[in-house]
């Protein structure tokens, strides 16, 4: 059906905005948790002890991404709703437990795994379900959507360190438990207008009826010669995207102390990104078709030039300035993710497009930060990490800059076989017409002759 453009899809509107608050406010957060679990398990003796306590928050946040593919097909088979309602109690489950361990290696589990992969199911059907309500505002709604994450990524540093001053890191993770009931409440919004493959498949009796695995894994998206571009495009710019939210915490102790207050920084990143999800977001509107993807390379030549300027910046204003930079370009790459998804693929098959792009960006991101915890372990000093990290985002923007001109030419490709099609079509008709007035009049010669 014809998404309506509002209605109810404001209600499922507001429900996918707590989920991107929730989901990646947590992860975006994590630089206030990371000092935190150093303190509580770390030790003096231990040599690799940032490379250890990185792989928590990396792979957390690799798992959101990593699962995303799995997540893609439990969506078509079941639905928005049931896969978003599971994931999220699997979520509060794997984070209530992570606040019960003594030793950093069990994190790797119950906060790692566990808690990522319910953010994970819970998180990629807010922005399928999306499609649904809205066509013509997706751009504008996917804005508003994932400003959701940059409310939580300014307000909750700060909570959280207050929490961990007054009550501990882990009666902290028992409060940010509370974030994921109500998203585990806000997942019973997702009404689907579009059918999924089980309501398909079984018809009105309802009876599942498993699909061929060519439905279930459609691989077809990989045949789009523009998407298999983006695919791998924007994992290869994602291998130092996350480490300035590990590590800006512990390097900002590392360079001036703890003189200054060093959430404002996450401040600046959330209130920025918000900014920019919300205005690129409408912008995109306006931008035809692939030529969206313009705004992902901007995007992605700042971001990498921001974080190549982070060791250069010895006043904390100046750090305060690039962080403000950084977050506004944040935001304008991850809200114009899903409206290229469609405008690539299609409606029908943007689910398990999505789910394979975020699932090929899980590697980078998981090993981007602990590389940097290693060379921080190995020379005392974030520098070179940092450095290093600003130079994926601008090959892979430049990648980017392909994708425009080769979606035009598979589009120019695409309208000249249907006119090939008609003009047979068209000759055919002419040819059987002929037949048929050859035939005919001998017939009503002879109906006369009688």
């Amino acid at each position: 059906p014809e998404p309506p453009e509002g209605g109810w899809g404001w209600v499922v509107m507001l429900a996918a905005m707590w989920c991107n608050g929730a989901v990646f406010g947590i992860q975006n957060s994590c630089g206030v948790l990371f000092v935190s679990m150093l303190r509580l398990f770390g030790s003096s003796d231990d040599e690799q002890l940032v490379f250890k306590t990185a792989w928590v928050s990396s792979l957390s946040m690799g798992m959101v991404f990593f699962c995303s593919p799995i997540v893609s097909i439990f969506t078509d088979l079941f639905g928005c709703r049931k896969v978003a309602v599971i994931g999220a109690a699997v979520g509060l489950v794997g984070l209530l437990s992570s606040s019960f361990v003594s030793t950093i290696e069990p994190l790797y589990f119950t906060y790692g795994i566990l808690f990522a992969c319910g953010c994970s199911f819970a998180y990629q059907p807010s922005l399928v379900i999306l499609g649904h309500y809205f066509k013509k505002r997706l751009g504008l709604v996917n804005g508003i959507v994932t400003a959701g994450s940059s409310l939580f990524t300014v307000s909750l540093p700060f909570l959280l360190r207050v929490l961990i001053d007054s009550v501990d890191l882990y009666n902290t993770l028992r409060v940010l438990c509370i974030l994921m009931f109500v998203l585990f409440l806000a997942g019973f919004t997702y009404k689907p207008l579009a059918p999924n493959t089980k309501d398909k498949e079984g018809g009105k009796k309802g009876k599942f009826k498993l699909p061929p695995a060519k439905k279930i894994c459609n691989f077809s998206v990989f045949k789009v010669l523009s998407y298999r571009i983006w695919a791998f495009g924007i994992p290869a710019a994602l291998f130092g995207y996350f480490v300035p939210y590990v590590h800006l915490m512990n390097h900002v102790k590392d360079r001036f102390g703890d003189s200054v207050p060093e959430e404002v920084l996450l401040l600046c990143l959330g209130i920025t990104s918000g900014v920019g999800r919300l205005i690129f977001g409408r912008v995109a509107d306006y931008i035809p078709g692939a030529k969206k993807i313009y705004l992902q390379v901007a995007s992605f030549f700042f971001i990498g030039l921001m974080s190549m300027m982070i060791p250069l910046c010895n006043v904390f204003g100046a750090l305060v300035a690039v962080c403000l930079f950084m977050g506004l370009f944040d935001g304008c790459f991850i809200c114009i993710m899903a409206p290229i998804a469609f405008e690539l693929v299609g409606a029908q098959d943007v689910s398990q497009a999505i789910g394979f792009l975020l699932g090929l960006m899980s590697v980078p991101m998981t090993v981007g930060p602990p590389i940097a915890g290693l060379l921080r372990d190995k020379l005392g000093t974030y520098d070179v990490a940092f450095y290093l990290a600003g130079v994926p985002p601008l090959i892979g923007g430049a990648i980017l800059c392909f994708i425009p001109w080769v979606h035009e030419r598979q589009k120019l490709k695409e309208r000249a076989k249907p006119v090939d099609g008609e003009t047979t079509e068209k000759m055919l008709e002419n040819e059987s017409t002929l037949v048929s007035d050859t035939t005919e009049k001998p017939v009503k010669e002879l109906d006369s002759g009688f």
